[in-house]
């Protein structure tokens, strides 16, 4: 398994596959071709599907400018490495073509080639159950691999995560993209009145509005779930009075569980659908939650095997393309059965009969399974329902 530090990465919304990663890939490409005079990208599969609503455009004119680029949308020419596929081509002043490169974003802001080697593993271990083995803590043992530089990381992704659910508690007003949705996080926190699951849905509310708007957020693991993690946890903070230090303990240990869902399954959600993003969330938010409230490393597990067990199956259907509809409130949804998981955990001694590995395998069976209209395509479930105007009116 990769560093954590490729799976927390701190960037803008609205998706770490469709913005943050094409956006990346263009910089590097970029860099390669100083003497281009413009540049072509072709978009394939998922990533010409939703990318329009995701602001994939957006994001590879950004980066290459001044210098043009055109785009060519292709949703229905999938490559069988991956569903988020990006070809690009650097062109002199003619029209003749420089260079070429195919590349794909893999989920939460990663790029992978063809053929590519994996990146050099910083884990030696390959399961929950290598992991438990060890007797360790999951905090514990990922500062033994990966070092105290690490939690310099985690502290800057902690501070960003604040600073963006303070954002968002703080904004009103429509988000941009056509469906004319009104933020709420600010208005339900004013009416909580102190209850839990309606504050923690607040905090995802507001860390999924920003991610909307195109604002800083943190990659937990991918931007379309980015709200899970940082509502449980700073809730939590609250509750407890725990210091920033627990809280970076806590999402050492999230981080782990992601990466285990990462290289066993998928996060991607064109790959395997919102079960690999929202459901990957939940299990990380459950598994930090279980450790802040005293729980021993088998009921760490436990609670992030519930939750993401009950997460399977679950499609990526976003309305418009948008990373809104249903994903925002998908995420409040899930920050609460997060802490319902960890709970749930704490009254038993660890012992059950799923493990986290085989809901992590039945997962990715799943997500093989899923047609492809209801992986990131907009083509199936509530992305179905293709709004009219009135109905974007709210009328």
């Amino acid at each position: 398994m990769q560093s954590l530090r490729e799976l927390y990465r701190i960037g803008v919304g609205p998706s770490s596959s469709h913005t943050m990663g094409p956006a990346l890939a263009a910089a590097r490409f970029a860099a390669r071709f100083p003497q281009a005079a413009s540049f072509r990208a072709v978009l394939l599969g998922s990533l010409a599907a939703t990318g329009r609503g995701h602001g994939t455009d957006t994001a590879l004119a950004h980066v290459f400018a001044p210098k043009p680029v055109a785009i060519d949308w292709r949703p229905g020419e999938e490559h069988p490495f991956h569903p988020n596929g990006l070809r690009l081509s650097a062109l002199d002043a003619a029209g003749g073509v420089l260079g070429e490169w195919l590349v794909f974003s893999v989920g939460g802001g990663a790029l992978r080639e063809p053929g590519e080697a994996e990146p050099p593993a910083v884990y030696p271990y390959a399961s929950m159950a290598e992991v438990l083995a060890t007797g360790q803590p999951l905090h514990q043992l990922v500062r033994d691999c990966e070092g105290d530089g690490l939690w310099d990381h985690l502290a800057a992704c902690w501070q960003v995560m604040r600073t963006c659910l303070g954002r968002g508690l703080a904004a009103e007003g429509e988000l941009p993209g056509g469906l004319r949705l009104q933020r709420r996080a600010r208005a339900m926190m004013a009416r909580s009145r102190g209850v839990r699951a309606v504050a923690v849905s607040a905090f995802a509310l507001a860390v999924m509005e920003e991610n909307a708007a195109g604002g800083e957020m943190v990659t937990s693991p991918t931007c379309g779930s980015c709200g899970i993690v940082p509502a449980v946890l700073i809730r939590l903070q609250g509750d407890l009075m725990a210091p920033d230090s627990d809280l970076h303990d806590a999402l050492a240990t999230a981080g782990l569980v992601g990466n285990l869902v990462k290289r066993n399954a998928s996060i991607s959600g064109a790959e395997v659908g919102c079960q690999g993003e929202v459901g990957t969330a939940c299990a990380m938010a459950a598994a930090a939650a279980t450790q802040l409230l005293g729980g021993t490393p088998a009921q760490v597990e436990h609670a992030a095997e519930m939750a993401l067990e009950h997460h399977l199956g679950l499609t990526c259907d976003p309305v418009l393309g948008l990373v809104q509809m249903p994903c925002i409130e998908r995420n409040a949804f899930a920050a609460t059965r997060a802490l319902d998981c960890a709970e749930l955990s704490l009254c038993g001694d660890g012992a059950h009969r799923i493990s986290f590995d085989e809901a992590v395998a039945a997962m990715k069976a799943t997500g093989r399974d899923l047609s492809r209209k209801y992986r990131e395509t907009a083509e199936g479930g509530l992305a179905a329902l293709r709004p009219t105007a009135a109905w974007m009116m709210g009328s």
